[in-house]
């Protein structure tokens, strides 16, 4: 059973980190742009689906499994192929055209015939997932049966150029119109059309005359451009990249190419790297390729698929220097490092005395007896709660990892003291990054189970302004936070109920985290919030619900709380927005199983909808409108049913819609 398991979350993963891959491509060749982007929208539609199977604990059947097994496969050549298509060469993509587009429906085949054959009964996804599965099989169909027509005047142009002899009797606009139409008339887009050629030459091992002749090619169409503008002039990667690939010297002393060696090539880009990073991993990157990778939400080594225990970057200074040496070695200009794309930190603004008094505090935190480091954190509290200058002087003298050791200790007001200190720095987005990559969140959560009330309150409140940051919530949400925050929003004052809310909202964004809130007893403490007197967490709970609902497990928990009573009046009398929240949930309890839809009409929520339907917001309309046409089609239903009953004779029995 255990080996079962374990191969099932390999297949996901595998197929999970294949997709996400695919979410770094962001722009493809003009020749099969809209071929590819279509694809690559597709595969991550599916995505919802995989991490519902990996979250749950039903077993998987060998005939799922290795359907599974057979999809990845396919994925990992879509993989290959969208790669190519956003770097490979745009001559070589336009000239052969039909071989390129004959792989890309094998490919899109392919897929469509791997998910046909998953069992989808026998899997424990929702609704919601399922209907999203079969709008990309159809697509898939769709895309089977309809091809686009080719440029061909843009190939008869191409190979006209590509076939001439005699530059001076080709007609410069068909230069122009060819460049325009490949983007090929920019000194970054020729460069980066050179590098792509040269990637060709290493992947087949030799110069073949096909290449060789689209390298003549497209120093034609450099020509042309620099005939055209001037004041163009080589790049250093370019005189490294832009004739072919022997690294020799021709007998006229005319420089060749040189390859670049591969460990000086970004994993991911495969281009020459600038500014070189090491993750925790120990792999290197180029650190923009790495930053985006990590933006995306991804938590593991792009190259070795280990997950990342933190997202700093170590500027690689050997292999920085060892770039250099080997461009000038074989001169050329060393690559200049690009200019920051966010702007850095600004220092801050706090007076020397300021910064002073801020260092001694650090100091009693660090070397002073239990009393100096209650004082010393409650100061630091305040001082970050005061305004930004404090925030970023306090993460600058290095107090975050002081704070952290903290949280463990036993006194239960350096706790409260350390926990909301990192709460008032997290308000600067700068810190987040810090405070998480210090370890924090064990911390934040030891004091969130055991800690005094307003300690706890104030921790649910970190852990909220920590997920603010995508990536982050997978991270706290495997370090045990839902439990003690459903415990909070059970038991606690006012005002921590709405810290743990808020926080668990945020949390269940990432569908990882809806599995743990369910199991963790959520729905009952929601269903009891919704009809406390007052209201007072009315919307809060009716926000989280609308969230977990769309989870199998949700639905069903849902269901076995007797919501329906409460979701209809709240459709009826409620806010706009708990009005859209309590359709939302009512959609989810209703796919697939009429006895909601029933009962729902015999509460009056009919007259409802068709209200909401036009004075509702955006969602609630939408919605509105969903639920009328499943009561609409229910009807029609019921209606056929009581026509077989009597003309058969027998007792009528519900339809499920």
């Amino acid at each position: 059973m255990e080996d079962e398991k374990r191969g099932k979350e390999l297949v996901l993963k595998e197929i999970i980190s294949k997709i996400n891959e695919i979410s770094l491509v962001t722009v493809y060749r003009p020749t099969v742009k809209k071929e590819y982007c279509n694809l690559a929208r597709r595969l991550k539609l599916l995505i919802p689906m995989f991490e519902e199977i990996k979250e749950s604990d039903h077993p998987l059947s060998n005939d799922v499994v290795s359907s599974l097994v057979n999809f990845s496969r396919f994925v990992s050549a879509a993989v290959d192929l969208l790669r190519f298509g956003s770097h490979g060469s745009k001559i070589f993509l336009a000239l052969e055209r039909e071989q390129v587009m004959t792989k890309f429906h094998e490919v899109t085949s392919n897929l469509e015939q791997a998910l046909e054959r998953i069992s989808y009964e026998n899997l424990d996804i929702s609704d919601e997932v399922k209907e999203q599965v079969e709008l990309v099989i159809s697509q898939f169909k769709r895309a089977k049966e309809r091809v686009e027509a080719p440029d061909n005047e843009l190939y008869e142009d191409l190979l006209t150029l590509y076939e001439s002899s005699n530059d001076a009797t080709v007609d410069p606009s068909l230069f122009r119109r060819v460049g325009e139409k490949l983007q090929l008339l920019k000194l970054d887009d020729l460069t980066q059309e050179s590098v792509a050629l040269t990637e060709m030459v290493a992947s087949n091992g030799d110069l073949d005359e096909k290449i060789e002749k689209m390298y003549n090619f497209l120093r034609k169409v450099k020509g042309f451009a620099q005939t055209e503008n001037p004041n163009m002039e080589s790049s250093s990667e370019e005189k490294i990249l832009s004739t072919d690939s022997s690294g020799q010297t021709s007998a006229d002393g005319s420089s060749k190419s040189l390859m670049i060696p591969d460990d000086f090539r970004c994993p991911i880009s495969l281009e020459l790297m600038k500014d070189p990073v090491i993750v925790s991993s120990g792999q290197t990157y180029e650190r923009s390729c790495i930053e985006k990778w990590i933006a995306a939400g991804h938590n593991t080594c792009p190259k070795t698929q280990q997950t990342l225990q933190n997202s700093s970057l170590t500027p690689n200074y050997v292999l920085r220097s060892l770039i250099a040496q080997w461009c000038e070695a074989n001169g050329v200009d060393p690559p200049t490092r690009p200019g920051p794309t966010q702007p850095s930190r600004s220092p801050s603004a706090c007076s020397a005395a300021e910064r002073s008094k801020i260092d001694q505090l650090l100091q009693k935190l660090h070397f002073g007896n239990p009393e100096d480091q209650r004082a010393a954190a409650g100061e630091i509290r305040l001082l970050a709660k005061r305004n930004a200058d404090n925030r970023v002087a306090i993460a600058e003298a290095g107090a975050i990892p002081l704070l952290v050791e903290l949280l463990s200790i036993a006194d239960s007001r350096t706790q409260e003291h350390a926990v909301t200190a990192l709460l008032n720095l997290s308000i600067c987005d700068d810190n987040k990054g810090s405070i998480i990559n210090s370890g924090a969140v064990p911390g934040i959560v030891h004091v969130l189970k055991r800690g005094s009330m307003e300690a706890r309150e104030n921790a649910a409140a970190t852990l909220f302004s920590l997920s603010v940051v995508d990536e982050n919530k997978a991270t706290i949400g495997s370090s045990g936070a839902i439990s003690p925050l459903v415990l909070l929003l059970s038991e606690g004052n006012q005002r921590g109920k709405k810290d743990a809310a808020t926080a668990l909202f945020n949390l269940c964004i990432y569908q990882g985290n809806k599995g743990k809130a369910i199991r963790a007893g959520i729905v009952p403490i929601l269903m009891r919030l919704l009809t406390e007197p007052g209201g007072a967490m009315l919307d809060e709970a009716l926000a989280i619900l609308a969230i977990i609902s769309s989870h199998p497990d949700g639905k069903a928990a849902i269901g076995s709380a007797d919501a329906l009573p409460i979701l209809v009046d709240v459709i009826g009398n409620g806010s706009p927005r708990n009005k859209e929240n309590a359709a939302a949930v009512l959609a989810h309890l209703c796919s697939g199983d009429s006895s909601y839809l029933a009962a729902a009409q015999e509460l009056g929520i009919t007259a409802y909808l068709l209200e909401m339907a036009q004075t509702g917001t955006e969602r609630g309309r939408r919605k509105a409108r969903q639920l009328l046409e499943r009561i609409n089609r229910y009807a029609e239903q019921q209606k056929q049913v009581l026509v077989t009953v009597e003309s058969e004779g027998q007792e009528p029995t519900v339809a499920d819609s």
